[in-house]
């Protein structure tokens, strides 16, 4: 995934949890460690599936617990939608 998509879905994220890109670290815990809930990721899974146009099904959500797993979500669903 190129920097500038891995840019976008972080500032996806952080607009969402109200952190500043650079509180939130590529392998932190959503949850745990920055503070997340699951309404907070569904909101991330509906941002995501409208920007990139691509469907996550909603049984990987509770595999989107950092930023890195969420940036390979994305290029999963962008591989198969094409």
């Amino acid at each position: 995934m190129t920097q500038n998509t891995t840019q976008e879905i972080l500032e996806i994220v952080s607009m969402i949890l109200e952190k500043e890109p650079k509180e939130i670290p590529l392998d932190a815990h959503l949850i745990q460690d920055i503070g997340a809930d699951s309404m907070m990721a569904l909101e991330i899974l509906a941002a995501l599936e409208k920007k990139y146009r691509i469907v996550i099904p909603e049984d990987k959500l509770k595999e989107m617990t950092t930023l890195n797993k969420i940036i390979s979500l994305v290029e999963s669903a962008r591989k198969k939608g094409k």
